[in-house]
């Protein structure tokens, strides 16, 4: 079974609104909106979980009223959202070797079909994945934030996107295995692969998958979505 696990937990501190960025309009439906209808119109997921604050769990449950979304309450951090996502899998249909989510951002509206289809197939044959594009721009490291402490080569640095994607059992095993301490410095499930050895395989984005963070990119989401359609 192919899970699609939409994490709508965040409050959109940096976009400034009154209201969780996700629950923002932009066109005739609000972002969470645009970004499920991507996965529960793919015919290779089985099933839409959508997480989201608790507060915004009955709000969230109207707007998908006459579909099969599942909507329940996400955690504090993005892998405890995943972890519920989990357990709520294992109470309604069971787990097995061949469960597998594709997460992602609910503030990613622009996914395509190709990229969660490649990501569902790379899963299925590494066990892992991370959606990324090449990063373009020179990147600077620094310490403390005053003075360049290296350049990395940019032909081995990429920006990560969503979706990731990994299989349910083998994620849980590993997020269990961790200290309380890794727990907290650990942001996504890509980062627990590689702490524990694992390898995660990319799968190739697109520039217009975009993460709307900003109210830049609410204008650049309204121009994306006119040339869509």
């Amino acid at each position: 079974m192919i899970y699609a696990v939409i994490a709508a937990g965040g409050i959109g501190s940096r976009m400034g609104a009154q209201k969780p960025k996700q629950y923002i309009r932009i066109g005739d439906k609000t972002i969470i909106e645009h970004t499920v209808f991507k996965f529960s119109k793919n015919i290779n997921i089985d099933k839409v979980i959508v997480l989201c604050p608790a507060d915004w769990v009955d709000y969230t449950k109207e707007l998908f009223t006459d579909t099969d979304i599942t909507v329940i309450c996400g955690g504090l951090t993005r892998n405890e959202t995943l972890m519920r996502a989990i357990d709520y899998i294992e109470e309604s249909d069971g787990l097995r070797d061949d469960t597998y989510l594709v997460t992602h951002d609910s503030v990613r509206p622009f996914v395509t079909d190709e990229i969660i289809n490649k990501n569902i197939e790379a899963v299925r044959r590494y066990g892992a994945t991370g959606t990324v594009i090449p990063a373009t721009d020179t990147v600077f490291q620094s310490r403390k934030g005053v003075i360049i402490d290296s350049i990395p080569d940019r032909s081995e640095l990429y920006q990560a996107q969503t979706p990731q994607c990994f299989g349910a059992l083998k994620l849980r095993e590993l997020y269990n295995s961790l200290s309380d301490e890794d727990k907290d410095i650990l942001t996504d499930g890509c980062k627990i692969y590689l702490l524990k050895g694992y390898d995660v395989h990319l799968v190739q984005g697109d520039v217009s998958n975009i993460k709307i963070t900003y109210p830049h990119d609410l204008i650049v989401a309204e121009a994306i979505l006119g040339n869509n359609n």
